[in-house]
């Protein structure tokens, strides 16, 4: 069994699915403000962990940070948002 669909068919959905990830990552980017750089208390309550939850994530490879005088350790906010597109998980019904 074989399903074609045209492009015209298809460009609605298309449509539909960019403008929802867009509208996604302008909610995640005015969630995080205008800043460079945060805190690890900071961006952990950002994204919605707790500071050893972020952490953790940092220690196992899972978001990168950078390391100030110091040994202060500082989140980018590209960093923060690419965190947290890599994470999403679909709304449920």
């Amino acid at each position: 069994m074989q399903i074609t669909f045209s492009i015209d068919d298809l460009r609605p959905l298309a449509t539909t699915l960019v403008a929802e990830a867009l509208a996604q990552l302008r909610a995640d980017d005015a969630k995080l403000g205008e800043r460079l750089a945060y805190s690890e208390p900071e961006a952990a309550q950002l994204i919605g962990l707790e500071s050893h939850q972020l952490r953790d994530e940092r220690l196992r490879g899972r978001i990168s940070a950078s390391q100030i005088v110091g040994r202060r350790i500082r989140y980018a906010r590209d960093d923060l948002l690419a965190y947290l597109a890599r994470n999403r998980t679909e709304a449920r019904p």
